[in-house]
């Protein structure tokens, strides 16, 4: 029976070698690049027939923050496929990176340079914005559209007799100081990335409680340090010609670089591979790489608390309840001014 495998974010980065790796595993499977620019979908797919000709790779327009994308993309899929095996979550977002700096160089000399490649800790922040819906972008983007996503996609992954898988991208940015429970979409602080990505941790992990009777399991992976047009977009194009030299230097004495997003899709194209009743819902599954080349995943339990996760996964489902009565009434209020304006016509 052929695998249905959903991507989003897969027209580049990491989301597009995910892709080569599962065509290369497995070349019956039929994969859906759900992607918001058409055009570089176009050509990831044109990239991944080169090498599997006979590749079955489907296109989806989907901007997973925007909410009527994420509705429209979810119709999309219902009416193509009768189920769906796999949904990478791995579509993301960092806008107007902001590094400091002075802590940056005081970092790379330091015992603790490891550390601040690996987790950026201290060292950056981002300018959030509300985008059309009125949500935070970034929580949006990384988050909320594609707990929407999944919540659309329920009839497809939650199917009696059948087992599904949502992988999701996370970051070893995620950080538990980050995020607020009284601020979840991180409108007040200055690190919405590190935010949604240790959200998107608690929200794997709340979906496994909620969703495992019915045949739906949830996991994490940290790609590690990979050079994606989302890391390129942290510092100006000449710091990144200064330094690669030394981060290829560094990677021989710690296995979190990396740096490829071949090697970053180990731990996404590992769990492909697994049995998703051998997974630790608890753990998150880091890509990781040996000094030598030689790629592996390994488990780390994650800085979780239950009761937060609880809580959390509560105040998604309002904020779902919510967003869906402001598009009723923009839908509702929209018919009445058309109708209002073929009555004067």
């Amino acid at each position: 029976m052929e695998k249905i495998v959903v991507v989003t974010g897969a027209n580049s980065g990491i989301g597009l070698a995910l892709c080569h790796r599962l065509l290369s595993e497995d070349g019956q499977l039929r994969l859906c690049l759900a992607c918001r620019n058409m055009k570089r979908a176009e050509a990831a797919r044109a990239a991944l027939l080169v090498t599997h000709s006979g590749a079955r790779v489907d296109l989806l327009h989907l901007d997973v923050g925007s909410v009527q994308s994420v509705l429209s993309a979810a119709e999309e899929l219902k009416a193509r496929y009768h189920r769906v095996d796999f949904l990478y979550l791995n579509a993301g977002i960092m806008p107007n990176p902001t590094v400091d700096i002075r802590a940056f160089f005081k970092g790379l000399f330091s015992r603790n340079v490891i550390n601040m490649f690996a987790t950026a800790e201290g060292l950056l922040t981002q300018q959030d914005q509300l985008n059309s819906d009125g949500l935070q972008e970034v929580f949006a983007t990384n988050l909320f559209g594609h707990f929407l996503l999944i919540r659309e996609l329920e009839p497809l992954l939650c199917q009696p007799g059948h087992t599904s898988r949502l992988v999701w991208t996370s970051s070893s940015n995620a950080r538990r100081s980050a995020f607020s429970i009284q601020d979840i979409q991180h409108r007040c602080g200055k690190e919405p990335y590190s935010s949604s990505k240790y959200a998107s941790d608690m929200l794997s992990m709340a979906l496994n409680k909620h969703k495992n009777e019915q045949g739906l399991f949830s996991s994490v992976v940290c790609p590690g340090l990979v050079m994606t047009n989302l890391t390129y977009g942290i510092l100006p194009s000449f710091f990144w010609t200064l330094i690669m030299p030394f981060m290829w230097l560094i990677r021989i004495f710690t296995n979190t670089f990396t740096l490829t997003p071949y090697n970053g899709a180990e731990a996404l194209h590992w769990l492909f591979l697994q049995k998703p009743e051998s997974l630790d819902p608890r753990a998150k599954y880091h890509s990781l790489t040996s000094g030598l080349g030689t790629n592996y995943t390994e488990p780390r339990r994650m800085d979780l608390d239950d009761e937060m996760t609880e809580v959390f996964f509560s105040k998604l489902l309002e904020l779902e309840r919510e967003v869906r009565r402001n598009l009723s009434k923009k839908t509702a209020d929209s018919e009445h001014y058309q109708q209002y304006l073929n009555e004067i016509q």
